[in-house]
């Protein structure tokens, strides 16, 4: 853990009610919950039985949920507890400007981008768990970051693992990362029986315990995609240097190559609280009650090459690399609104490689990301081209 002079550690949570959310409560209440961390703001979204009784155990000053219409119901359920409580953008904005030395950015998509943003400018220490404010914004979300003076840590699995392999190492003998993939349900599926899945059947993930979004995000290994993009930008890497293996078993995280030959992995059981741990007390480690690797039982390990003509994700997110610009942004505003259709019914499970494919080529014009307010605008431009491609195979079907 951290000196004692440093306790307690203040701490906010943005998306407390999600999988990584209540997950960072329990890693927190592992470690010695209020007695070593200070709650200082938790956020979320519909879940307000759950967000205020987080906001109790753990005694937060501030409690919001992003959805305006909620308030009422948040006000009333922590009535007399002296908890603060706030709703929508304006709330999350108060949640990520108070005074946290480190927040966990955990509300996914695109609503997690501004407050996260904000948390960077002040100089805290961001715990990345919201993929978008690097897939969308790298360039801008990394210089953000560097002039708050905060330190940014991943907390994705594989970023975690590619993050603990490199501590101590040399970075310019990295030669290259591989990213582990389980693969998800549909790993040995053929694209024709794909194309009939509902989101109930996309959602099931053989080892991880996680959101739809991120469930179904494994499924289509768009995740691993966004992965690819994050990557980059954390490790200061080209994008040839950022490599996606198969794993069924999800044992091995991630792995680095360094330029002897020589490669150094991240191993341990599927359990997000590990990498959140981590992220919690860096550089140091806590003790944690997570399942041990038992190796005589594991028996083997298998990897594979990824299959792209069957999970396009990963071609189109190589593409966004290499194009580079605002390219990152059109590929996850797409992918989030083509998610949204198929959770819906609209469109098929494979639409929405296509979807995304169509609109990043759209806005194939070199465009770059000076300000976040172009990151922004290149998600509604993209959203919107999206939605017309929805609304046509809707027609169609």
């Amino acid at each position: 853990m951290t000196n004692a002079s440093e306790m307690p550690r203040k701490l906010t949570i943005l998306g407390s009610t999600g999988s990584i959310g209540s997950n960072t409560l329990d890693v927190v209440r592992q470690l010695g919950g209020r007695g070593q961390f200070e709650i200082v703001a938790l956020t979320g979204a519909g879940n307000i039985a759950l967000l205020a009784e987080q906001a109790r155990q753990f005694g937060a000053e501030l409690a919001v949920t992003a959805e305006d219409d909620k308030y009422e119901d948040l006000k009333s359920a922590l009535a007399g507890t002296g908890i603060k409580t706030a709703a929508g953008k304006s709330g999350l904005e108060e949640a990520a400007s108070m005074d946290a030395g480190w927040v966990m950015a955990a509300i996914a998509g695109t609503p997690g981008l501004a407050p996260t943003v904000t948390a960077a400018r002040r100089g805290a220490d961001i715990a990345l768990a919201n993929k978008e404010c690097l897939v969308s914004a790298g360039d801008v979300f990394i210089r953000t970051v560097k002039q708050g003076g905060g330190r940014l840590i991943p907390v994705d699995s594989e970023h975690s693992a590619i993050f603990q392999c490199l501590t101590g190492d040399h970075r310019e003998a990295v030669e290259r990362i591989i990213l582990t993939a389980s693969g998800g349900p549909f790993r040995t599926w053929s694209r024709e029986k794909m194309a009939n899945v509902t989101a109930d059947v996309a959602r099931a993930h053989p080892n991880w315990s996680m959101g739809l979004k991120v469930s179904v995000g494994s499924a289509s290994m768009f995740n691993k995609g966004l992965e690819m993009i994050e990557a980059k930008y954390l490790f200061d890497l080209r994008p040839d240097q950022v490599e996606v293996i198969v794993h069924p078993q999800s044992i091995v995280h991630s792995m680095v190559g360094y330029s002897d030959g020589s490669y150094i992995a991240q191993l341990g059981s599927p359990d997000m609280r590990t990498a959140i741990s981590y992220a919690l007390t860096y550089p140091e480690r806590g003790q944690l009650n997570v399942e041990r690797l038992d190796f005589a039982k594991l028996a083997r390990l298998d990897f594979e090459a990824p299959d792209e003509a069957r999970f396009p994700a990963l071609r189109l997110a190589r593409t966004a690399l290499e194009r580079g610009g605002l390219q990152g942004a059109a590929l996850n505003a797409a992918e989030e609104a083509a998610f949204h259709a198929f959770v819906d019914g609209a469109i098929g499970f494979l639409d929405m490689a296509d979807i995304v494919e169509t609109v990043m080529d759209r806005m194939d014009d070199g465009r770059s990301a000076g300000t976040i307010e172009d990151v922004f605008a290149a998600d509604e431009e993209a959203r919107r081209h999206a939605g017309e491609l929805i609304s046509t195979k809707e027609k169609a079907a």
